[in-house]
């Protein structure tokens, strides 16, 4: 982050596309008080995380009156923790064709929800929970039959969507609040931007971004690009990625003293949402801000729902993603219980025979160097592997030594299993274990030709392999 003299310095969103970021230097802990600066920064948090990707945080301000209402059927929570659902509407027949022009949206009428996410907040009202659930997810709409999750909405607006989303999740929904796509873009130029650090090149044309890897400062139209787009090799997967890191970066931008010192931008921050946002029940969030006035950031959390098959052919002929049912059910369950998704559930009395989850190539973080001398071997090993499913880290680096004949997977004491699912991948590679942080990838004069890897229809091919989840602080990185 920029440091507090820095009026226009932006915000900076995470450290690669896959989820691993760069953490900023450690403030000095303050001592606990809660003055009334600190109750007002806590209503500050309460807007975020009730928007999320598409914030509105100083709506909580603002009189119920000011802030759009909407009719979503939701119940009123039996006790202290809540359910929430957020979505970022894509409606685009309102607009300007200039507006659609600037904003690459074309001209399609109707509406759809472009971001869901569920957010739970704890019973103690200390924890907040994000899931980001896929666009794509094929599940079942009541009342309409098999379709992707975000159809839910145009099929029968905030209600369907709402009834859906508890369909899937197991969960009661007990807010909802929808923000149109104009919403974010006002948010970031009301911040100054937002600063993004992408580890591979975007280029897409539907979006009109166009990014070279690296970091690159973006106003509220390139930032609404760069957390819609779905050109890189993981699609709706590196999107979600994308729209939490943005939503960590806003989320420390908005708390910062260069923002809460500062009458005019903070007035600017705070109108520039009021009429993107509608909200069930109504009480313009005021109720959310007395609920969340606990939460800090190392205490927001950001989990994705496991994935069975990420490339599933639709009956309709659409391309979609499946949910792991079981590890779902299992996460959403421990959510709605208040426990870290990211922990696994123990086994009372374990089977000697059972055989561990299989861990899957989107688990696996690791890194390629090129051990030849031929030019761009590295990167297009890189290309392969993250198409295949592996979380590859920075660029491609080189090796001293240049005559590597065979591809070598080296791997850290404790990372076996994971190191055997890589090699398995590149086809004659050996595994070494070696000095090394993690995975490494020295790739060899053999040039192995790493297939795309093979995905099935069926639902019986279930990784179930337990969540994971990083805060809203690790989500944020430095230049």
């Amino acid at each position: 982050m920029s440091d507090s003299g820095e009026e226009d310095a932006g915000v900076l969103v995470g450290g690669d596309a896959y989820g691993g970021v760069r953490l900023p230097p450690g403030r000095p802990r303050r001592p606990f008080k809660r003055s009334a600066k600190a109750r007002r920064r806590n209503v500050i948090v309460a807007g975020f995380l009730s928007t999320c990707v598409l914030v509105t945080t100083g709506v909580v301000w603002a009189t119920p009156r000011q802030i759009g209402t909407v009719d979503a059927g939701v119940t009123a929570p039996t006790r202290g923790a809540e359910n929430i659902l957020l979505v970022g509407v894509d409606k685009r027949d309102d607009l300007t064709r200039q507006q659609q022009n600037r904003l690459k949206l074309g001209r399609e009428a109707g509406q759809r929800t472009d971001t869901m996410m569920v957010i739970h907040l704890s019973e103690d009202h200390r924890r907040v929970t994000v899931v980001s659930l896929p666009r794509d997810t094929w599940t079942t709409v009541p009342g309409k039959g098999e379709h992707k999750i975000n159809s839910a909405y145009q099929f029968g607006g905030p209600k369907l969507a709402k009834q859906t989303v508890e369909s899937a999740t197991g969960l009661q929904i007990n807010r909802y609040i929808e923000v149109n796509i104009l919403g974010f873009i006002d948010v970031v130029d009301s911040l100054g931007g937002v600063t993004v650090c992408t580890p591979v090149p975007i280029n897409d044309p539907k979006t009109g971004l166009n990014l070279p890897a690296g970091t690159h400062q973006l106003e509220g139209v390139q930032a609404l690009g760069y957390a819609r787009t779905r050109a890189t090799a993981r699609s709706d997967l590196d999107r979600i990625d994308r729209q939490q890191q943005v939503v960590s970066a806003l989320l420390n931008r908005a708390l910062s003293a260069d923002t809460m010192a500062n009458p005019g931008k903070l007035a600017s921050f705070v109108n520039s949402t009021l009429s993107t946002v509608k909200v069930d029940p109504d009480d313009g969030l005021l109720g959310l801000a007395t609920q969340l006035r606990d939460v800090s950031l190392e205490n927001v959390k950001f989990a994705e729902v496991p994935l069975a098959n990420v490339d599933f052919k639709a009956p309709t002929g659409e391309s979609a993603v499946l949910w792991d049912k079981q590890a779902a059910r299992d996460m959403f369950a421990k959510i709605n219980a208040d426990q870290d998704p990211a922990k696994p559930t123990p086994t009372v009395s374990p089977s000697p025979s059972a055989k561990p989850s299989a861990i899957t190539p989107g688990s696996i973080k690791l890194k390629v160097k090129n051990g030849t001398l031929i030019t761009g071997l590295g990167a297009r090993t890189k290309t392969a592997l993250v198409a295949y499913g592996f979380k590859v880290q920075g660029e491609p680096g080189n090796t001293t030594k240049k005559d590597y004949k065979k591809t070598v997977v080296r791997y850290a004491t404790g990372q076996e299993d994971a190191a055997r699912v890589v090699a398995a991948a590149i086809p004659g590679a050996e595994l070494k274990k070696a000095d090394v942080d993690g995975i490494e990838v020295i790739v060899g004069s053999d040039q192995p030709k790493i297939q795309k890897q093979k995905s099935t229809t069926a639902p019986s091919a279930k990784p179930s392999v337990t969540p994971t989840t990083k805060t809203a602080m690790e989500n944020i990185c430095k230049k």
